[in-house]
């Protein structure tokens, strides 16, 4: 049996230098979506004789093998608090109580030259891990929040006049050229229809099936739709006041309400059998609803563990006492970091000397310092020293100013901190807003532009307007004859030979359709809503149209989507499931395109997969353009992304009416 070293230290807290059994590590780590993972071990476990352990006990009690001058020295600590130093139950008691919170064990592996450092107390388990592997990245990258993949900045839409950078911009002219094409045509097709209908709408069949039923009930069922939000914030609510718990039964509950959510909402329409533009409408909004509570529920959820931890860490920290100096010797100055790992080898602590950029730079010495004595200290199997175990303290209450750094997040107020944030007129303001990602805060603008506000409101409903008139004039007719040909029976072997005339007549009206729908929501009504709200960030779309692969056109044509996305499925998988970057790319794809065949399936009342496959099929072509045939051929993947965007909305449309 090795014999026992001398102990060195005694705080406010229990730790054994010993190996006499088996250890491990777990985590409760916390991922993209504010959700938890499940527990799980870092290190393996590893059982370790006692004739290798590094022993010396901190236990609250002097252990038998400590030599009188030890002994002498708890007793010298213990006697700045007590009456009577000589008094050996009272200075065992007051130890054993201050020893009850936390613990700490050095332990040899069976790895030359490796010590596992573990903590029987779950927090600083977490702590000490998240300690090891900073100063095993090299520690010079400051703590990276769950939630800080997003700055929201002052910004404008590129169509909109406010731009500078548009109004200046040398293709200024195309677009002025785009609308005055698109009021010539409307001309044409107005004239057109009166001379055959006598009216400028001609038959005016899709007005007549928007307006025909249900539009009051459709507008309170949207009503009752957002207002039925706010059981997102009762469910922070409860946590916040310590009824539930996130990582606990709060993440489930918020789950099966949106579940609940999303089945009622897309039943609702099939139940009152309404015609396919109320329908659409409400899945539309039913889905972004769906994403905006989301969103909320896992930030803050996310904010309410780190709550907790915090109050924890601070009863922790109350509970411990400052530690004094017990032999000159082996005095290290405290620093801004704690030194103790999770698992230590003497040959990478050259890693722990690159600390964080947030460490003044005339603390760089004493870090040094005191990650040289406790390399020395491991390799000589001698206990840690006093100041080195006192860098625990400094570990906690440097992982309380980080926390509350985040809980903080990007606000200007401390209104806006968590738990403040949760009240009734903080989500009533986050939901009207043009995005579906939260935050505590987000840039604003100092007042409404109610000329802007009527400028845009007009276009909206314009350029609906147009959208109609196009429809009933192109494609309305030919939807109605498919559907007509389709009841009398029409066998599959002429519907195959429809399909490319079918295809032909819908190819320039169905791109017009995307072009114009795509405008009317990110540039007109996104552009209102940022403005009724002050909203300041209004980088609802990038350059699209210059786009050269998929991926590209995916980030930019909708940006607000991309971003819950980005946040809550790519980040989010690859945090909780550890999947790999092109595995979450995989996922993020496979969810896009199911929501998308969603909706066909409320437009067509079927589900072919036809869209969902195209997008799917997008990934291969993402794959293909970065192939040494297409790298750096950007006009090329221009024209490729054009031609995939010219005839794919035509031909999915007239699959799914003819198959």
């Amino acid at each position: 049996m090795a014999a026992r070293t001398p102990l060195s230290t005694v705080s406010s807290f229990e730790g054994v230098l010993a190996a006499d059994g088996t250890a491990s590590l777990q985590r409760d780590g916390l991922n993209s979506n504010g959700g938890t993972e499940t527990p799980e071990l870092y290190s393996q476990d590893s059982t370790v004789s006692s004739e290798e352990s590094v022993h010396g006990e901190l236990h609250g009690l002097v252990p038998e093998s400590a030599t009188e001058s030890e002994s002498a020295v708890l007793r010298s600590h213990h006697s700045q608090n007590s009456k009577d130093p000589d008094d050996d139950t009272d200075f065992k008691k007051h130890i054993s109580q201050r020893g009850k919170s936390l613990t700490v064990r050095l332990q040899k592996t069976d790895k030359a030259g490796h010590y596992q450092l573990t903590a029987e107390d779950p927090e600083l388990r977490d702590l000490l891990k998240q300690g090891f592997e900073r100063s095993k990245d090299g520690g010079i990258k400051k703590k990276r929040s769950r939630f800080s993949d997003l700055v929201f900045t002052r910004q404008f839409t590129a169509f909109d006049r406010q731009n500078s950078e548009s109004a200046s911009s040398p293709f200024h002219g195309f677009f002025s050229l785009f609308w005055m094409g698109v009021s010539l045509l409307l001309i044409r097709i107005s004239a057109d229809n009166w001379r055959t209908y006598g009216s400028i709408f001609g038959g005016n069949e899709i007005v007549h099936l928007m307006l025909s039923r249900d539009i009051v009930v459709m507008g309170l069922t949207d009503g009752v739709m957002c207002a039925s939000t706010v059981f997102c914030l009762f469910l922070q609510k409860m946590i916040q006041h310590g009824y539930l718990t996130w990582n606990g039964s709060g993440w489930i509950v918020q789950n099966t309400w949106q579940l609940v959510f999303l089945v009622a909402y897309l039943a609702f329409p099939v139940y009152r059998n309404w015609p396919w533009t109320h329908s659409v409408f409400i899945t539309l909004h039913c889905i972004t609803m769906l994403m905006k509570q989301h969103s909320y529920a896992f930030y803050n959820g996310h904010l309410s563990e780190l709550y907790k931890r915090r109050r924890i860490l601070e009863q922790k920290l109350e509970a411990l006492d400052d530690p004094e100096v017990i032999s000159p010797t082996n005095h290290s100055p405290s620093s801004d970091v704690a030194y103790v790992t999770s698992y230590l080898d003497t040959k990478d602590l050259d890693q722990l000397s690159r600390r964080r950029k947030s460490i003044p730079e005339k603390k760089m010495q004493e870090v040094d310092h005191d990650i040289s004595s406790i390399a020395d200290a491991i390799a000589s199997d001698a206990p840690l020293d006093f100041a080195q175990v006192r860098s625990l303290r400094k570990l906690i209450s440097f992982e309380i100013q980080s926390i509350t750094e985040e809980l903080k997040g990007k606000t200007s107020t401390t209104q806006n901190h968590y738990p403040r944030n949760l009240t009734l007129r903080d989500f009533y303001s986050y939901i009207p807003l043009p995005t579906v990602v939260y935050e505590l805060e987000y840039p604003r603008q100092p007042s409404i532009n109610w000329s802007y506000v009527a400028e845009k409101t007009v276009a909206t409903f314009g350029v609906i307007g147009v959208m109609i008139v196009v429809s009933q004039y192109a494609i309305y007719p030919v939807v109605a004859h498919v559907v007509h040909k389709q009841e009398e029976g029409m066998p599959l072997k002429d519907r195959l030979k429809e399909i490319p005339w079918v295809f032909s007549d819908l190819l320039f009206p169905f791109f017009m359709e995307y072009i114009l729908s795509w405008y009317v929501i990110w540039e007109c009504v996104l552009n209102v809503l940022a403005e009724l709200t002050l909203f300041a960030d209004r980088g609802f779309y990038s350059d699209w149209w210059n786009s050269s692969s998929w991926d590209q056109f995916a980030r930019d044509w909708n940006r607000p989507v991309h971003n819950f996305l980005l946040r809550h499925v790519y980040h989010s998988s690859i945090a909780t499931f550890n999947l790999s970057r092109s595995s979450a790319t995989l996922l993020t794809f496979l969810l896009s395109a199911c929501v998308h065949e969603l909706v066909m399936a409320v437009i067509f009342q079927k589900v072919r997969g036809y869209l969902l496959m195209a997008q799917m099929s997008q990934l291969p072509l993402v794959v293909l353009s970065r192939t040494r045939f297409l790298k750096g051929r950007d006009i090329l993947g221009n024209m490729m992304f054009w031609f995939g965007l010219f005839v794919g909305p035509s031909l999915l449309c007239t699959l799914y009416l003819l198959l």
